[in-house]
């Protein structure tokens, strides 16, 4: 990988960590403004703590295709980027679940810093590779707005699965919002 695509990749997980974790509260910062909590997290699920890391991937997005997008390889390394935050985040936050049988703050964080770190070393790595056949690019177009639908969708209408249920109201989507602050501020006045 040349010298200048390692700088703009450990950019881009600075970046995206960030914004990740400014994405954790800024819907309660916004006054629980609804079309901010479409892409950062309402409650404490899995799933949206998976937003927090695919909202920030996807407008780096802007950024890495105004350099990157004419690279025969782009569509297909955002794609597995993508697909990496999906399934990396859940597997190891279940997986380490199944043996403390409980959720530890330190993983969850650690989980999620890592998965994008492991998400932005693959697009790099990807868009690096000698150009892959044009039927890839086409495919992963077409499985980037499914992508995008998928989002969208699970985080309007969610299903009733594990993944999307918040472990503290036992509700889904926007009706298992507690407001951070205020609860902060409760717990302060006790």
């Amino acid at each position: 990988m040349p010298m200048d695509n390692t700088l703009i990749m450990w950019l881009s997980i600075i970046v995206i960590s960030a914004a990740g974790t400014l994405a954790h509260f800024l819907y309660d910062l916004t006054g629980e403004h609804r079309p901010v909590g479409l892409f950062t997290a309402v409650n404490e699920s899995t799933w949206e703590h998976i937003k927090i890391a695919i909202t920030p991937t996807l407008l780096w997005g802007l950024y890495d295709g105004y350099y990157y997008g004419e690279n025969p390889n782009y569509f297909c390394a955002k794609l597995a980027s993508l697909l990496i935050l999906t399934i990396f985040i859940p597997a190891i936050f279940y997986t380490y679940q199944k043996i403390t049988k409980k959720p530890i703050l330190f993983i969850d964080i650690t989980t999620f810093f890592a998965a994008i770190i492991l998400s932005q070393a693959t697009f790099y790595a990807i868009i690096s590779l000698a150009p892959m056949w044009h039927a890839f690019t086409y495919l992963s177009c077409i499985g980037l707005f499914i992508f995008f639908g998928c989002y969208m969708t699970l985080t309007l209408a969610p299903l009733k699965a594990p993944i999307f249920k918040d472990p503290i109201t036992g509700k889904y989507g926007f009706r298992a919002h507690r407001n951070f602050f205020k609860n902060l501020k409760k717990k302060r006045k006790k």
